[in-house]
């Protein structure tokens, strides 16, 4: 029974045949990446943050988009937040990933463009600590319709 309901569903797939072509493709494409970031933001914090979102986060942003690393960033507020859910989401979408070697070329022009050292750009970081948790990231393609 089994072998005949699978000979039936074959031959009603072959009546409705599509080209060879079309076949091999998926309805949906890949486009860029987004890389979302969750921050939570310490309680009577949030301007002090903000500060440094709209100076030093937004200035890198910037660099690295009029180099083409990027095409795009943004920053989204959690409106209507859970309690284990962060506050702040920041984006930022690009076409493909660096190499090793294109990834460390960056990170030397960066540290070039923003006049600091691996080692003050590091400490920058563990004292944005005291006022904000990285809670996490996630890593997203967009997918985009083929016709």
């Amino acid at each position: 029974m089994k072998k005949l309901m699978l000979a039936a569903l074959g031959a009603a797939t072959m009546t409705f045949g599509v080209p060879a072509a079309a076949q091999d493709e998926t309805p949906l494409r890949g486009g860029e990446y987004w890389e979302v970031a969750t921050i939570d933001v310490a309680d009577g914090q949030g301007l002090r943050y903000a500060e440094w979102l709209a100076t030093d986060w937004r200035a890198f942003n910037d660099y690295a988009k009029s180099q083409g690393w990027i095409s795009d960033y943004k920053i989204l507020s959690n409106v209507h937040g859970r309690p284990d859910e962060g506050d702040i989401f920041l984006i930022t979408k690009f076409s493909s990933m660096p190499d090793a070697a294109e990834g460390e070329r960056r990170s030397k022009a960066f540290r070039a463009q923003m006049k600091r050292s691996a080692k003050q750009l590091a400490a920058e970081s563990g004292n944005r600590a005291e006022y904000r948790k990285v809670m996490g990231s996630v890593l997203l393609q967009e997918l985009h319709f083929r016709d």
